[in-house]
């Protein structure tokens, strides 16, 4: 029996979508480590050959897995402000990284060019750039700038636990010599806060929104 509950599926029905699906709940409860064809495919109730079959190796079910979630990534409305629409598209993004922080560190650097990414995240972005009048080389630069910054928000900090976060930095912040770090233990609990705070992530982002805002120049 397949295991997360799902129900074996006959070659016809396997679509992209369902791969994807079984993909995330996998890496979401076991973590990276835990994905393989083979555990797809017993997932699935297919063969692992079918299921690599149909991604064409790993970077091709990573990119299903990418723009299964990237079709949830809000259109961008003309009628709100270069800076709204980029802060909205920027949340989302970083809605979906802290979701799915197992396939987020299975990318390893690699980009994510599935079409759907590319059509609802890079190309809205790049053209709501240009349409606020910054130059190509504004434009990339802008958006690596805050694709680089919401990615590091992200994985830096395990937000699925935010609990246990808080407890390990505690356990390392608590055995510091208070007279050599005394902006650390003197204002513990602050920083301790501060580490699973998602405004801190929406406020830096609103910063690199208002430095790179051509109507701001």
């Amino acid at each position: 029996m397949p295991g997360l509950g799902h129900q074996p599926r006959s070659v016809e029905k396997l679509s992209p979508d369902t791969i994807a699906h079984a993909a995330l709940a996998v890496i979401d409860v076991e973590g990276p480590d835990a994905l393989s064809f083979r555990r797809l495919g017993k997932e699935l109730g297919v063969t692992q050959t079918t299921v690599h079959r149909h991604c064409g190796g790993i970077d091709g079910l990573l990119d299903l897995c990418v723009d299964y979630l990237a079709r949830g990534f809000p259109p961008l409305d003309p009628d709100l402000s270069w800076a709204d629409a980029t802060e909205l598209l920027f949340m989302a993004l970083y809605r979906v990284m802290t979701a799915h922080p197992a396939l987020v560190a299975l990318r390893r650097g690699r980009p994510w060019l599935g079409p759907e990414v590319l059509a609802r995240l890079v190309e809205p972005a790049l053209q709501a750039n240009l349409s606020a009048g910054m130059t190509p080389r504004q434009m990339i630069v802008a958006y690596r700038q805050m694709y680089l910054y919401t990615l590091g928000c992200a994985v830096f900090v395990d937000h699925q636990n935010p609990a246990a976060a808080v407890r390990r930095t505690r356990t390392a912040l608590a055995a510091l010599d208070p007279a050599e770090f005394p902006a650390l233990t003197g204002h513990l609990e602050t920083v301790l806060e501060a580490v699973v705070d998602h405004e801190v992530y929406r406020d830096g982002l609103r910063r690199l929104i208002r430095a790179a805002d051509p109507a701001l120049a």
